[in-house]
């Protein structure tokens, strides 16, 4: 239906590229987006790693592996077109030990099954050919695995937003969403924008968004950040592209590893400590508002009887750089402190059940004519206009 206005709460590449699907398929219809933040990508979009998933470790047929698979190509196809960076540097998944060489097979069979093109196992020497200084004894090798610049996507998504007619309304903290009569208001302190649908693409706050919205409370979101250290610039040439740890099944996490950045760098990491504030980049950073909500989750506690051996080894790894190359350096031997800086850090907006289970789907939840993200986990960068067309797919069902 045309002349309607639909709201996006959230300037992160998800909401972004929401905004723009939107304004591509439904032409007449105003899109609004709405973020508490003065520029775009402030948060998990502009603290990305920069990686192009290709889909190897999502279980098949999840919304992970299949909007993954499509996300890549709309990608890949958009930063062509906008002459934006898109690199396939490529990407060695390592064994570093013979007791996972099974998970390393399960992975090769899993990523066939989601149709990762051009994947290979590979020897210890065949290895060794594509990244020189790799540790380890046996690989799965992606080489269409890619880099880009999602802060940079993000910007170019907003452009078109505004490009079609539409406003991105920055500086805009929302604290109130009320159906009323003929739409919905979307408060922000006494300042309000009447729209007739609503998409909430929050990321670290979707949790308490979606409470505005009268959506139900699980899953809330912890947060966890991830550090990472940065390869000196005399040292980057030991990495020619990514290398990963095999991942452990049990975590939503993929663990430490290397990788290659658009600007040259290589960065480490990141670890998954928990943050004690919702926007914790540092370890200094403490909201007692954030820490009095997890601590009242009863999620919070069963997974930290389910997991604190975990979160101590990941602390210390935050604590010491020497512990944290500790594990690095299995993947490329010799590297250690000497040959590192602390870098930046990330926070991930992890979705938790009331059951202590770490949510490793994208979970969506719809109010009447509100859309709930409630969680829009990695892969979601690499997946953003596949997402998007999910989402506008599901709003637009809603009546």
């Amino acid at each position: 239906m045309a002349d309607e206005t639909i709201g996006v709460v959230g300037a992160g590449i998800v909401g972004l590229a929401t905004a723009r699907e939107i304004a591509l398929r439904r032409p007449g219809t105003r899109v609004v987006v709405l973020d508490k933040e003065h520029e775009v990508a402030r948060h998990q979009t502009g603290h990305n790693s920069g990686v192009v998933h290709a889909g190897i470790y999502y279980t098949p047929g999840s919304l992970k592996a299949n909007l993954t698979v499509r996300g890549v190509a709309l990608l890949r196809a958009y930063c062509q077109d906008r002459e934006l960076p898109y690199e396939e540097v490529g990407k060695l998944v390592v064994a570093v030990r013979e007791d996972e060489l099974g998970r390393m097979r399960n992975l090769y069979e899993r990523a066939r099954n989601n149709h990762v093109p051009d994947l290979r196992q590979l020897s210890r020497d065949e290895m060794k050919e594509l990244e020189p200084h790799a540790g380890g004894i046996a690989a799965l090798h992606s080489p269409r695995t890619a880099i880009t610049d999602y802060p940079a996507i993000a910007r170019e998504f907003a452009k078109d937003v505004v490009g079609s007619g539409g406003e991105v309304k920055l500086g805009f903290p929302v604290t109130g969403v009320t159906t009323v009569p003929g739409g919905i208001d979307v408060s922000s302190g006494q300042e309000r924008v009447r729209v007739d649908r609503l998409i909430l693409c929050a990321g670290l706050q979707s949790d308490a968004v979606a409470g505005l919205a009268q959506d139900r409370r699980e899953p809330r979101i912890v947060p966890f950040r991830g550090e990472y250290m940065l390869l000196k610039p005399g040292r980057t040439g030991l990495v020619t592209g990514l290398i990963y740890p095999v991942p452990d099944p049990r975590y939503p996490f993929l663990g430490v590893h290397f990788t290659r950045r658009v600007d040259g760098s290589v960065e480490i990491g990141p670890n998954a400590v928990l943050a004690l504030a919702r926007e914790g980049y540092t370890r200094t950073r403490v909201s007692p508002k954030d820490l009095a909500g997890l601590a009242a989750y009863p999620g919070a506690w069963r997974m930290a009887a389910r997991h604190w051996r975990t979160g101590i080894k990941e602390y210390r790894g935050s604590f010491s750089t020497a512990a944290f190359m500790k594990d690095a350096s299995r993947y490329v031997p010799g590297v250690g402190v000497d040959d590192v800086v602390r870098g930046g850090a990330g926070v991930r907006a992890q979705a938790l059940d009331r059951d202590g289970t770490l949510v490793d789907d994208f979970r969506i939840h719809q109010v009447g004519r509100i859309t709930a993200v409630r969680n829009a986990p990695s892969p979601a960068a690499t997946a953003s206009m596949a997402i998007a067309e999910h989402i506008v797919d599901a709003a637009f069902q809603a009546s």
